[in-house]
């Protein structure tokens, strides 16, 4: 993951912003070394967006499930 996304995850988390944390954790899965990396990404951005009920939720669960990780 860059410093600049690094800092932006920081930044957002301080600010609990959550739309934000969620498309962040999706772009830093998009450019993940491994697919283990990638999955903990994706689980972050889907847990954020169960908490504040976002669309995007069923989307990274299917993608996690073909993952394996459901």
């Amino acid at each position: 993951m860059s410093d600049p996304l690094d800092q932006q995850l920081l930044a957002a988390h301080a600010a609990n912003d959550m739309p934000t944390l969620i498309a962040l954790y999706c772009q830093a899965a998009e450019t993940a070394p491994t697919d283990e990396v990638r999955g903990f990404f994706l689980t972050h951005a889907y847990v954020f967006a169960l908490e504040i009920g976002d669309t995007r939720a069923s989307d990274l669960r299917q993608e996690l499930s073909q993952m394996g990780r459901d």
